[in-house]
């Protein structure tokens, strides 16, 4: 793994939410994405060298609404970029992780992506982020 990507916060409004970070980074976001598979709507500021993404629902049965129900609104994963997205699958099935999809799938901001289940990453949901070759 190559550095944290970026961290992710889920959130119920990402309209108030976008008002209320780009208040606090002094910085607007950059880019509103909507990832029609995983029923969410991302928005991506930069903090120095940092990224954040804040996710919304945009259906009741996303992952993100799931979150917010159980937990409420606040961090969801932390993201990690490598370079090589199915070694590191493999390489962490074989140290007994628990990976979530085990073949990587689009994800927003040009990524590929594959989670690891917070039971065995002491309770934070890991993904790990592969920049996409194709911008298809």
């Amino acid at each position: 793994m190559n550095k944290i990507e970026h961290i992710g916060i889920a959130v119920k409004d990402i309209e108030a939410s976008n008002s209320l970070f780009e208040k606090l980074f002094g910085e607007p976001h950059y880019k509103v994405e909507e990832v029609e598979s995983e029923g969410v709507k991302t928005s991506f500021f930069k903090v120095g060298s940092n990224k954040i993404e804040l996710l919304e629902a945009t259906n009741d049965n996303s992952p993100i609404a799931k979150f917010i129900d159980k937990k409420g609104e606040g961090i969801h994963h932390i993201a990690f970029d490598v370079d090589d997205i199915e070694f590191e699958i493999e390489r962490l099935k074989k140290e007994g992780f628990t990976v979530l999809n085990e073949t990587p799938k689009k994800g927003a901001d040009n990524k590929l992506v594959a989670f690891l289940h917070p039971r065995s990453t002491n309770g934070v949901l890991i993904e790990l982020c592969q920049e996409r070759v194709n911008k298809e």
